[in-house]
């Protein structure tokens, strides 16, 4: 049928990921023609390393069982001989060969196979099925599996599931054996069409795992660019092979503008917390100007990290601002220095000592006619709205965007047609989608407002 030959493999590792120092237990292969199985090799193997209490319980083996076992590098040349040439097909086959080229890599072995993986064309070939794992997919098809987590039980499955495959669709595991068909880099649960099915827009991508569950959210240009960009390439980390492994579908939700992909990245990630996202999972603590009574009656003031401080009456990027937004209070409103936690002299400050300060800070006027100042410059502080409507690409060449940003920070959006008068504001605040507040938005803010032109910048009253 194929003018082929084909090592259908299964092995059993030390754990989950070949880039950890991970080692191989057991490898099974069986050569195949296209017809039937023409050989069979099988053998434990030592891997030189601990083997932890759940992969023993998984698969059986434990140190006792691979302790006269070879070596991956005394098998080697039996194993590159078997493979070589041939079609490298198993069940989630990254999986597997990556662990097996890593391990030539270790005894200068290069291996580059064809591949073809059973899950993948499973999906093509029987679509519908509720699972693809192994184990259930050959429930469902009717094919024992003897020994299940053993290499040579799970291959001489994955032979009977490869020729099931081949007898059934010929016409797509020929397909499936074109050079630079496009499919390699593919996680092992999406298809081709899905695959196919990504738009080319900028926005915001979603990545699901086999429940629903949102493990990862990212933006893009171009969504389906950036969604190869993720299973491309050189970097073989651990959480990009756990990801890979793990993703079973992707959603999308295009926004149009740029800027509006970043705000929207940042508000999921910190709503939904995906297992994936490492960059902004965190809650950071700014730097805040906060007020308190002290026991003689006079307000204070000092600066002080947190988040969401009670006393605060302004947040601040750095120290440095919060300090100056204070001085500049203490000249203007002839406030006390040492009040404002500018000074630590243990006695009077020292602009009292130049005759710049009213002495609040040695008894020298009273509580009441000091804090009369401070209210007086708390009340300038209670500032605007300071409100902006930034308008940017739409999801199409008739609409716009519309952010609203209060302060600064990223408050909602929605999408406007190209005729509507931004100007009418209020109409565009009741069809926002809100969000929630957080202060990162203002550095997105920042990197963005030199390139809006001024005229898609509107500021409310």
């Amino acid at each position: 049928m194929l003018d082929r030959e084909f090592a259908i493999v299964d092995i059993e590792t030390t754990g989950g990921n070949p880039g950890v120092g991970l080692g191989i237990t057991e490898i099974a292969i069986l050569i195949h023609n296209g017809k039937e199985v023409i050989d069979r090799y099988q053998t434990l193997i030592n891997p030189e390393r601990f083997i932890p209490g759940f992969i023993t319980g998984l698969t059986g083996i434990d140190a006792k069982m691979v302790a006269d076992a070879p070596t991956f590098e005394e098998v080697a040349p039996t194993i590159f001989e078997l493979l070589n040439n041939r079609v490298f097909v198993a069940h989630n086959v990254n999986f597997d060969c990556t662990f097996i080229q890593k391990a030539f890599d270790r005894v200068g072995i290069v291996f580059k196979p064809e591949k073809i993986c059973t899950v993948r064309q499973s999906r093509k070939i029987f679509p519908g099925m509720k699972s693809y794992s192994l184990g259930l997919l050959c429930e469902q098809l009717d094919i024992p599996i003897h020994s299940r987590h053993r290499a040579f039980g799970d291959a001489e499955a994955t032979v009977l599931l490869f020729e099931k495959l081949l007898k059934t669709a010929p016409d797509t595991i020929k397909s499936a054996l074109k050079k630079n068909n496009g499919e390699a880099f593919l996680p092992p649960h999406i298809s081709k069409q899905q695959y196919e099915e990504l738009p080319e827009k900028t926005g915001i991508y979603y990545f699901h795992d086999v429940h629903g569950k949102i493990i990862y959210v990212g933006k893009a240009l171009n969504i389906k660019s950036r969604f190869k960009g993720h299973f491309t390439g050189s970097s073989q980390g651990n959480a990009k092979h756990k990801l890979k492994q793990e993703i079973h579908k992707v959603t999308w939700k295009l926004t149009g503008s740029e800027m509006l992909a970043y705000l929207i990245e940042m508000q999921e990630i910190k709503k939904l917390w995906p297992k994936y996202n490492k960059s902004q999972k965190f809650i950071s603590a700014g730097w805040h100007v906060i007020q308190y009574l002290d026991g003689a009656g006079y307000i204070r003031f000092q600066v002080a990290k947190g988040i969401n401080l009670p006393s605060s009456i302004r947040e601040f990027e750095s120290n440095f601002e919060a300090r100056k937004f204070l001085t500049e209070a203490v000249s203007k409103y002839n406030l006390c220095p040492k009040l404002a936690s500018l000074q630590t002299p243990k006695g009077a400050c020292y602009d009292y000592q130049v005759n710049t300060c009213k002495g609040a800070c040695c008894d020298q006027e009273t509580p009441s006619a000091y804090n009369e100042r401070v209210e007086q410059f708390l009340n300038s502080i209670q500032e605007k709205a300071d409100s902006i409507i930034i308008r940017d690409q739409g999801r199409s060449h008739s609409e716009k965007s519309a952010m609203l940003f209060e302060k600064g920070v990223f408050k909602g959006y929605c999408f406007i047609d190209n005729q509507d008068e931004i100007n009418q504001h209020s109409d565009i605040i009741e069809r926002l989608e809100i969000f929630s507040s957080h202060k990162e938005t203002k550095f997105i803010l920042r990197a963005f407002l030199p390139k809006i032109k001024m005229s898609d910048i509107i500021v409310l009253e």
